[in-house]
């Protein structure tokens, strides 16, 4: 497929999945906006390809995602990838705590979304970056299984707003991936539980039923697909990439 003369952007975009979905969008010849709050990496991944380019944001600011859209301009395609995630029991879990993950899990979704939504002005597509911890629970991680239960009830109403328009709004939730975010996460249980990384990571593998960590270009795939032709009457759906699990 090509995605020639349409233009995305991608939140997040400076490591892990944001920097996969960046990298795939421009192979496939759209033009790539990416935005994070670091600018390092933000250069580096834009200096490697000449159809990306870096945007400093914070997507919990209101400001400063208008201010993003503005500089970057009409775009076709919306990925909200930016996301943070902690763990902890919630009896230890302060309000601040709380409210991080909702300013940057959902409330950064949001934003995000009306800001492209408002420059739509025919064929777009909005992409929600979730977690499988949208579609079920998981101990030590409520207030990100909260906030991603949040964006799916974003993305299902206002997939039935645009619902006929040529727009389409989804959510992909893949299961522990294989990024930087994950290694850290395996840092938090080994030194919480006394286990091993390598233990800890085992562990994580096996909630797949496939008994695995997945790849960022497996995302990347799925998000290159809501944006080809047939895939027009997926909307509001939430797309897991868990090797089947429920």
């Amino acid at each position: 497929m090509t995605l020639a003369g349409r233009r995305a952007l991608i939140t997040g975009g400076g490591s892990g999945v944001g920097a996969t979905l960046a990298r795939a969008f421009a192979a496939a010849g759209a033009e790539v906006a990416i935005c994070g709050r670091r600018a390092a990496p933000l250069a580096g991944i834009a200096q490697a390809h000449p159809g990306i380019s870096a945007h400093e944001c914070d997507v919990t600011d209101e400001d400063a995602v208008a201010r993003l859209f503005a500089a970057v301009g009409k775009v076709d395609i919306v990925i909200a990838n930016a996301g943070q995630s902690t763990s902890a029991p919630l009896v230890r879990s302060t309000l601040a705590d709380w409210n991080a993950m909702l300013a940057v899990n959902l409330t950064g979704v949001f934003l995000t979304f009306r800001e492209g939504l408002r420059q739509f002005d025919g064929w777009g597509r909005l992409i929600a970056v979730s977690s499988t911890a949208g579609l079920r629970g998981y101990a030590l991680a409520a207030p990100y299984a909260a906030a991603k239960h949040g964006v799916m009830g974003l993305v299902r109403s206002l997939a039935l707003e645009v619902a006929r328009r040529p727009v389409t709004v989804n959510a992909l939730c893949p299961g522990f991936l294989d990024t930087e975010m994950t290694a850290r996460s395996v840092a938090v249980i080994a030194g919480k539980t006394g286990r091993t990384e390598a233990e800890a990571r085992a562990a994580l593998m096996a909630m797949s039923p496939q008994n695995r960590l997945f790849r960022p270009d497996e995302v990347a795939a799925a998000a290159l697909f809501l944006c080809s032709p047939g895939a027009e009457g997926v909307n509001g759906q939430g797309i897991a990439i868990s090797g089947g699990e429920t």
